[in-house]
């Protein structure tokens, strides 16, 4: 068996990239064959960069970015000279360039299409888009989303239902060395830690989660890492609400520091309001920890079905800082309550979102659909 995943691009710097690494490398350490072709982004480098024996990531030069998307002709160049060696490609969605590359390839083998999301913002690119999606769809052997929820109601894959599936998004535990998380922990002593962590993008609705904060006393501290648009905004907002005492913008976190502020915090909080946030991949890194989740029930989104209601943490209404409050409060009534929301959130991280969970159900479909 030969497997390629196609799309978006590398560096790894977002989700969906993210899933098709840890895929490559999960698949390549069993023994599978299982190469990744992307394009660069940051400049990096054009060329073929051997993982191991088994796995080969070969990277594209991107010409250039337009619509949130990276437009690299070489690719449908490389993809035309390589796809007959794979009997699966396996691409993920969306991404205009991957799918036109695969369009124009000739590839006559098993498609796998990964459905991370449908395009939301990008009305323009969209309709450009549309028809060579609707042939990607049509094309695909079996779509799989990362939540069952997500892909049952897309507006897109409603005549496909017969072939849809899903595979959760799988991670290696979160690990944090205990000096820092001891020094973080007195840091804010005697306080409850409740931690976010993505984009300051409007999607994530942290106006909401900082308006949470005037419903809780002083004994709570909201920490929030991570740039965007939005940094003045919010900054401005704590300060007309005086909050400043007890919420924090870190700015941008290093990735080598995010693993102690999972660790060191009591409840994460994902405050999102739109479907755009499809996953949110920083509510299952918290779960790694025993962290107790607070998240949001978005339309259509498969959010709601990762952080499990009364089980892993609490799940509340978009747009709405006294209900995050409340939840907040809830998790932390008493010790036994915590407790019981702790365990449950690394037991649902265990059962369903560990990186073997998800190599081993993309092994099953792979085999499923070549009929082995």
């Amino acid at each position: 068996m030969r497997i390629l995943q196609v799309g978006k691009f590398y560096p790894i710097r977002g989700g969906v990239e993210k899933v098709m690494y840890d895929l490559m490398e999960g698949l390549s350490s069993k023994g599978i064959a299982c190469d990744m072709l992307c394009a660069s982004t940051e400049d990096y480098p054009a060329g073929i960069y051997p993982l191991n024996p088994y796995a080969n990531l070969i990277v594209v030069a991107t010409k250039i970015k337009a619509a949130a998307t990276m437009l690299a002709p070489d690719m449908i160049g490389k993809l035309r000279k390589i796809a007959k060696d794979y009997d699966i490609i396996h691409i993920h969605h969306p991404d205009p360039m991957a799918t036109l590359a695969l369009f124009l390839s000739g590839y006559k083998g098993k498609l796998v299409l990964h459905w991370h999301s449908d395009i939301l913002k990008q009305k323009t690119l969209l309709k450009l888009y549309k028809p060579l999606q609707n042939w990607l769809i049509k094309r695909a052997d079996i779509i799989v989303g990362t939540t069952p929820i997500y892909v049952a109601q897309s507006k897109f894959l409603q005549k496909f239902q017969d072939k849809v599936d899903y595979i959760p998004i799988g991670i290696n535990p979160i690990s944090a060395d205990k000096l820092p998380i001891e020094s973080l922990r007195n840091k804010y002593k005697d306080k409850t830690i409740v931690f976010s962590l993505g984009r300051l993008v409007e999607y994530k609705g942290y106006e909401y989660l900082i308006k949470a904060m005037e419903f809780l006393d002083d004994s709570y501290h909201l920490i929030i890492g991570g740039t965007g648009p939005l940094d003045s905004e919010l900054k401005e907002l704590i300060a007309n609400k005086n909050l400043g005492h007890k919420v924090e913008l870190l700015g941008f976190v290093q990735d080598e520091d995010v693993p102690t502020y999972f660790a060191a915090c009591d409840i994460f909080c994902l405050s999102s309001i739109l479907k755009t946030e499809a996953f949110a991949i920083v509510q299952i890194e918290a779960m790694s920890c025993g962290k107790p989740v607070v998240s949001t029930n978005i339309p259509e989104s498969g959010v709601a079905w990762v952080n499990k209601n009364n089980v892993s943490g609490l799940v509340v209404d978009i747009e709405n800082g006294a209900e995050i409050a409340q939840a907040v409060q809830a998790i932390m009534l008493d010790r036994e309550t915590y407790d019981r929301f702790s365990e449950g959130s690394y037991q649902r991280f265990q059962e369903n979102f560990t990186l073997e969970k998800m190599v081993d159900k993309s092994l099953q479909i792979y085999n499923k659909i070549l009929g082995i």
